[in-house]
């Protein structure tokens, strides 16, 4: 029997050999280039190399190309990414929102970051007031790379920029140059450049590559100017036509006028809900949307917290009380599959589904019975305020502490409902594979 033939790594071409390298993390490749002088260049191959890694990890969610206009470092970039990667998901304000407080509006309570063509954005979300599980999208953040290298943050305090989710209008001058300091990993805060400079104050010092390596050094190339001269996202604004374009330059100007008298962002603290997305072990776990008895949208959070399962409305988070107001709890988070009992059959079958209003044309309208999920398991659980509240604890006539049910249906979403109620809250997800669902853009009157 003939021997096989062996083939070492230096045998192979050198696409295979940059393809297989392309698996390789940062770490391992840079251990391999200590391995060989002939191996080295190969590993620092930012074209074909560093690129073909940043597209195997965020070329499905990102145009990795179009990145600081395409003229950066694949490396650079990949160093870049893997910080802002992070932040994709949801977010929540720490603490009062000063420049809210003193303009008497509430912000919305989470924000949620996801990935752009070439930029991170992240905007404010909240439910909507139509009746339906539509929820509102105000643009926020917007996180960018500068041909020269640099990080380009911006805030949109008002939500006023279509510009900033890369889909309609143009470059507002209206947005504040603002500095984003991670925090570890579940923190970060926002603070306003107030030289208006463009540095890497955003976490030159925070922002590492994945084997620890500063680059701070190489991301203070270029020079620092306005934001006319050196933003490409700027020009790819400016250079865009739309109806009344005449009219946005003079906008554009006033509001530069006003911006030369308006106050200092208050710097803002940002805390990440971690387990926003449930999972095999923890499929109830996440942020959910529903509809109320009063057909009002809300948000919800479900948490698994080693004892039990609480459900909380997510409102106002500043506020320790009504920001998360409980809903239900259990201690004992054991599904009972089907079949049912003749009464727990019952239970569910003589609820009502709150659920939007169906339109006089839609097939379901004549029999909304066959729109009810099909469940596939329920739990028991309770509502019960007093582990949160004080003064509630040992109280002879608890309104809140009522009997319900959970019912997890066939395609992963759920709905709870209690003994005293007729009705059912079925929850829906706001999320999914890193997008908003039933996004209704924000739009301000110009």
């Amino acid at each position: 029997m003939a021997e096989m033939n062996s083939y070492s790594f230096a045998d192979f071409p050198e696409d295979v050999q940059l393809c297989i390298l392309s698996f390789l993390t940062p770490t391992e490749i840079a251990n391999f280039a200590c391995t060989s002088r002939r191996f080295s260049p190969l590993c620092q191959n930012d074209s074909k190399l560093w690129y073909a890694i940043c597209d195997r990890r965020w070329g499905s969610k990102t145009q990795i190309n179009k990145w600081g206009n395409g003229k950066i470092s694949y490396k650079l970039l990949y160093k870049t990414l893997y910080k802002w990667e992070n932040l994709t998901g949801f977010w929540r304000l720490c603490g009062q929102s000063k420049q809210r407080q003193s303009a008497g509006v509430k912000p919305p309570a989470l924000v949620f970051f996801e990935w752009g063509p070439w930029f991170l954005s992240g905007s404010r979300v909240s439910p909507s007031q139509n009746g339906t599980y539509d929820v509102t999208k105000t643009p926020f953040l917007w996180m960018g790379i500068s041909a020269e290298g640099q990080l380009l943050n911006y805030l949109d305090p008002d939500g006023n920029n279509d510009g900033l989710s890369g889909d309609l209008g143009f470059f507002e001058m209206d947005l504040i140059k603002v500095s984003v300091n991670f925090i570890g990993d579940i923190h970060f805060s926002i603070e306003e450049n107030v030289g208006f400079a463009y540095s890497r104050s955003s976490g030159a010092a925070n922002l590492k590559g994945e084997y620890g390596e500063d680059v701070s050094n190489e991301l203070e190339s270029g020079s620092p100017g306005s934001l006319e001269e050196t933003s490409e996202l700027y020009q790819y604004y400016a250079n865009r036509t739309s109806p009344g374009a005449d009219r946005s330059c003079r906008r554009q100007r006033r509001r530069e006028k006003e911006k030369q008298g308006r106050k200092k962002w208050e710097t803002e603290h940002f805390l990440k809900i971690v387990d926003s997305s449930s999972t095999p072990d923890r499929p109830l776990q996440g942020l959910w949307k529903g509809l109320c008895d009063d057909m009002k949208l809300e948000f919800y959070l479900v948490a698994y917290d080693g004892v039990g399962i609480s459900c909380r409305r997510v409102g106002d988070l500043s506020d320790p009380l009504s920001s998360s107001t409980p809903v239900f709890w259990t201690s004992t988070p054991a599904f009972i599959v089907s079949p049912f009992s003749p009464e727990e059959e019952y239970l569910y079958s003589s609820r009502i589904h709150l659920r939007p209003p169906m339109k006089s044309g839609d097939v379901r309208w004549q029999c909304p019975l066959i729109d009810h999920e099909v469940v596939s398991r329920l739990m028991h659980i309770n509502s019960s305020y007093d582990l949160v509240i004080p003064g509630l604890a040992g109280a002879s006539a608890n309104p809140w502490h009522v009997e319900g049910r959970i019912w997890q249906y066939k395609n992963g979403t759920f709905g709870f409902g209690f003994l005293r109620d007729n009705y059912i809250v079925d929850l829906k997800h706001i999320a999914q594979d890193g997008r908003l669902l039933d996004v209704m853009e924000h739009y301000c009157d110009r």
